[in-house]
């Protein structure tokens, strides 16, 4: 029974973040969505109050499996330089590999849905990272500025080079290159 229950929450996840990333937010109401799940409207009103709580808790599951990707991915690294080298280089990699995904993140990031977030949930997501970041600022690696000022750079620079190599036709050997051209110019603007 537990486990049906999972499959059905996540089927109306699957089925949310195919119909978001097809019609957006707005153009995608909670009916459509349980009926692409294959379950009846008040089915999904059983697992998420309200809409927003189903993009929020989307946007929390989809941040959690990009995480694990990338700390499960990430190449060991010797230097600061090369830690976020890897972590950068495995979000893109992520990025590519899970377009809808993705796109649902740079939807949700620029929606006010971003507001909804607990307190909590922002600071969890934000501690790994900032605390990163704080890491190489004490380390002398990059410049001292906020924290969450670098994050931002950072998720904007991803945001934009993932819109330009989904767009461009590259061999492999191009796209990993410019991969690393794209970090390094990001890297000399913190250092």
């Amino acid at each position: 029974m537990i486990s049906q229950s999972i499959d059905k929450q996540k089927e109306l996840l699957n089925a949310a973040l195919r119909l978001f990333a097809a019609n957006g937010f707005h153009g995608t109401p909670t009916s459509k969505i349980a009926k692409e799940a294959g379950v009846a409207n008040g089915t999904l009103f059983h697992y998420f109050k309200t809409k927003e709580d189903l993009i929020v808790s989307l946007y929390i599951d989809i941040k959690m499996r990009m995480a694990a990707y990338v700390e499960a991915n990430a190449a060991e690294h010797k230097t600061t330089k090369e830690k976020f080298r890897n972590q950068y280089v495995e979000v893109l990699k992520w990025s590519l590999q899970n377009v809808a995904e993705f796109q649902f993140l740079q939807q949700f990031t620029a929606s006010p849905y971003t507001s909804l977030l607990s307190p909590e949930e922002v600071k969890k997501q934000l501690k790994k990272t900032c605390g990163e970041i704080e890491e190489a600022i004490n380390e002398k690696a990059i410049q001292k500025r906020n924290p969450e000022l670098i994050l931002a750079l950072f998720t904007s620079h991803t945001f934009g080079l993932n819109q330009y190599l989904q767009k461009t036709v590259l061999t492999g050997k191009e796209q990993e290159d410019t991969i690393n051209e794209s970090f390094e110019m990001l890297w000399k603007m913190l250092e």
